[in-house]
């Protein structure tokens, strides 16, 4: 099996289930009028996924790519329907619930994932694997932002209908399912022929020792800031931007643009980080430059939004996306967020697989690297559970962001121009690797 093929692969699961979970988030307060059932889920959500993050490196490890992301993608549907019950009962218990069980299997589907997207490709490749996985996944933001925006095209009511979270629930499902599709890592090989698994086994007692061994280690620790506020600025947009100044049609119509632009800006870096005239380390400080001057470009926008609409706007006043002169200016500062984040999420994803191309060693950075985004995705959501105020919110964003900039360029300035550990071994090896790997994959571990 081909690289790329698994990579288009992982990036449908991706579309279906984290990109209508994206979908759903980004219509503020999981489509609810009320924020607080959204907020309080998220928050369960992200305290689970912080453990379990952490951990979903050494589970993919443990169990293999194929069972993991099956089971994890049904996390997901179970917590769209849960605001069917929501709906009809207003009460938040089961939606709460179903978020921290979220929180686990998104945690390792993603450590799955990541794995995948940054250790399948040549190092030259990286960027254009990680540019055709974003721009794949972000489809499902756009075709979740089509949804709601259809659906509720002629309701007054400022929540989500429950043919949209039904229509979720089904292409959630669909998503697990397509995880049976993935091949085994040891069944992969790259477009030059070589493999993407190094010849090495590992079991519980090696995965509890290399997990903890992460903690200390400098570069893990660099990137702790940069983890941390990946994910903080989704509650500032997505419910004091897009939740509190739009109507609900328009927040669907919003999130059709603000995940399709991710497509862009995904792929515009991917030509930067992969462009063969300049050195590796070069490419990480230009576009950390990139990076550094698109947020506080975003956060100053924003901070003149905040300025105009200080307490948000009422229900019966809020933006319809037909009326331009007031919609303009807030949707295309929405859509830069959008673009923001691709750049983010990309340059943080090409760095960690800069580091290295031992599939097991990357998927236990991913894993570290999504649980702490996590941590601070936590606090985010629960800071606007509590009803912090929208500009606290947005300078902590900008303050984070700020502080986060030393050690990013640190961790850049450690970047090799080649990885230590290209994958060269002899055929015989792998040939004795292969051999002791079961079709379903759940067996890749050595006793």
């Amino acid at each position: 099996m081909g690289a790329m093929t698994q990579v288009i692969i992982v990036g449908f699961v991706c579309f279906l289930c984290p990109g209508m979970f994206n979908a759903l988030n980004g219509t503020g307060g999981g489509g609810q009028l009320d924020p607080t059932a959204g907020n309080n889920a998220n928050t369960a959500l992200y305290s689970t996924f912080v453990v379990f993050g952490i951990l979903g490196g050494a589970i993919v490890n443990l169990c293999g790519v194929r069972w993991t992301i099956f089971g994890s993608g049904f996390t997901y549907a179970l917590y769209s329907g849960s605001y069917i019950y929501l709906n009809h009962t207003g009460n938040s218990s089961f939606t709460i619930a179903a978020g921290a069980i979220l929180g686990i299997g998104a945690g390792i589907l993603w450590a799955a994932q990541g794995m995948i997207m940054v250790s399948y490709p040549r190092e030259e490749e990286k960027g254009h694997y990680i540019a055709i996985f974003w721009v794949i996944f972000n489809l499902g933001g756009m075709l979740g932002g089509i949804l709601p925006f259809a659906i509720n095209y002629h309701s007054d009511s400022g929540s989500l209908a429950d043919g949209v979270y039904i229509a979720f629930v089904i292409l959630e499902c669909l998503g697990a399912f397509l995880g049976l599709a993935l091949a085994p890592p040891a069944k992969v090989t790259r477009d030059d022929g070589s493999s993407v698994v190094l010849v090495k086994y590992t079991n519980l007692g090696t995965e509890t020792i290399e997990i903890l061994k992460l903690f200390i280690n400098p570069l893990m620790l660099g990137l702790l800031p940069m983890c941390f506020t990946s994910n903080f600025f989704y509650t500032y947009q997505f419910d004091n931007i897009n939740g509190a100044l739009f109507n609900v049609r328009t927040r669907g119509f919003n999130n059709i643009f603000y995940w399709g632009f991710q497509m862009v800006g995904s792929y515009a870096i991917s030509f930067l980080l992969d462009y063969s005239g300049f050195g590796r380390k070069t490419r990480g400080y230009v576009a950390f430059g990139i990076v550094l001057v698109f947020f506080n470009a975003i956060w100053g926008g924003s901070l003149a939004l905040h300025n105009k609409y200080p307490d948000g706007l009422p229900l019966d006043n809020r933006i319809d996306f037909k009326d331009s002169s007031r919609a303009s200016g807030p949707i295309i500062l929405y859509i830069f967020c959008g673009v923001g984040d691709a750049l983010y999420q990309t340059f943080a994803y090409w760095i960690i697989g800069a580091l290295s191309n031992d599939n097991q060693l990357l998927a236990r950075y991913i894993g570290f690297y999504k649980g702490m985004q996590s941590f601070g995705g936590a606090i985010s959501w629960q800071l606007d559970a509590k009803n912090v105020a929208p500009k606290n919110q947005l300078v902590a964003n900008w303050v984070l962001f700020a502080l986060s900039v030393p050690s990013m360029l640190y961790v850049v300035w450690r970047i090799k121009e080649h990885s230590e550990d290209q994958n060269v071994r002899k055929d015989s090896d792998l040939e004795k690797y292969v051999s002791n790997v079961a079709d379903d994959e759940t067996s890749a571990v050595a006793n």
